[in-house]
């Protein structure tokens, strides 16, 4: 895998995270959601108006363009991996952002992500 394709992956895997972290932010300000057949209309009103919510749907569309141009370039059993990197971008910003724990054993965890994604790209 060339670095441009790299860094396109990454580039990727950014995106689809920051769309996780918006919708977080966005689900944070509607609260609970319970959908029942009096509520849907407006719980989707709702959920359709957050800028958050808005901003997390544009960051996955982009990233699915990215996406479909990296798997036309790289197998999939290599580039889909490498989404995994997602979950530790994720692990620290939501650490920072919401005030998530960040155990020990989620770290050891994160390091195993890291390593297994180093050999999968050595391969």
């Amino acid at each position: 895998m060339s670095l441009r394709i790299f860094l396109l992956v990454l580039i990727g895997v950014f995106l689809n995270a920051s769309a996780q972290l918006l919708l977080k932010a966005g689900a944070q300000v509607i609260g609970k959601i319970e959908f029942t057949s009096t509520n849907i209309l407006p719980i989707t009103i709702k959920i359709a108006t957050q800028i958050p919510i808005i901003g997390g749907i544009f960051c996955y569309a982009i990233s699915l363009i990215i996406w479909i141009f990296v798997l036309s370039r790289v197998p999939v059993s290599i580039a889909y991996p490498i989404l995994s990197i997602g979950y530790i971008f994720n692990a620290f910003a939501a650490w920072y952002l919401f005030g998530e724990i960040l155990s020990v054993q989620r770290l050891v965890a994160m390091g195993i992500i890291l390593v297994g994604v180093y050999l999968l790209i050595l391969s």
